[in-house]
């Protein structure tokens, strides 16, 4: 698991030389390298390597010992990183960065009883996702007390957009020169024996997608594992993210899935879409 932060393409100020859709990069003299760095630091603690040396910080970030120690020291003065002998892992407080992007988009609460109300109904795992590069990030859930898929999923998970009901949904909503850009450096890896592999496929996957306002993934990520996405719009057309709930495939068939779960999401975007504006 990696954890969240949002791209809030505001920080730009109406008087910079840089606007929202021209956003620096790293040879633009309004890029803040040093912050950069950070981010990259903790991000690079995750599911497969949550505690690591000085040494294997360096070397996952591609820089030397000395930076590496000067970051990890800075973020371990300021609460967001732990240090136990050798080792460093990420502390508590980084929750805070990604509690930070959903109260700012009024996420917090509204989001998560719509998601325990659906969970209430379907008895089912239901979720909230944004699109960050390849990903999906997980904004908000609503956990069943079985548990589907052999990763833990929580507030800030990232799962891979093309192989996720909610990714896809997601990217069914870019343009086609949009999503030609982002599915153009992807490896599609095969997760299962059911995953889509083949680049035009998942064209025309994505185009039913969007045609249809709705994605069913079966047993593509996880063996056994079916899920179903809707989008979620704000009342002002704003797209806010995608809405889905997650089910055992021996134990919710597809036709199941789209007769009573399908309404039931929609009706719940469209609730989550008139709260958050």
């Amino acid at each position: 698991m990696r954890f969240l932060f949002g791209r809030d393409r505001d920080l730009f100020s109406s008087d910079s030389s840089t606007t929202p859709d021209d956003t620096p990069g790293p040879e633009h003299r309004d890029f803040v390298a040093a912050l950069a760095t950070g981010l990259d630091i903790i991000r690079a603690f995750d599911q497969h390597t949550p505690r690591m040396t000085l040494s294997e910080v360096a070397a996952k970030n591609g820089i030397n010992r000395a930076k590496a120690r000067r970051f990890l020291l800075t973020l371990h003065a300021l609460g967001y990183v732990r240090k136990t002998d050798r080792y460093f892992e990420l502390a508590p407080r980084t929750l805070d960065l990604g509690y930070a992007y959903l109260s700012a988009n009024g996420y917090q609460d509204v989001i998560r009883q719509h998601l325990e109300h659906v969970t209430e109904v379907t008895g089912e795992s239901s979720s909230m996702g944004t699109l960050d590069g390849d990903d999906v990030i997980y904004v908000a859930r609503s956990a069943a007390p079985h548990r589907l898929m052999t990763v833990a999923l929580a507030l800030g998970s990232r799962l891979p957009a093309v192989a996720t009901s909610m990714g896809r949904v997601l990217l069914a909503t870019l343009t086609p020169e949009a999503l030609e850009t982002r599915l153009a450096p992807i490896e599609l890896v095969a997760h299962t024996g059911n995953t889509i592999t083949d680049r035009d496929r998942l064209r025309e996957v994505i185009a039913v997608v969007r045609s249809a306002g709705y994605c069913i993934v079966d047993q593509e990520l996880e063996s056994g594992l079916r899920s179903l996405a809707v989008p979620v719009h704000a009342g002002n057309g704003r797209l806010l993210g995608a809405l889905n709930v997650s089910t055992n495939a021996a134990r919710v068939p597809r036709e199941r899935l789209e007769a009573e779960f399908l309404p039931l999401l929609r009706e719940t975007a469209d609730q989550i879409g008139r709260a958050v504006n």
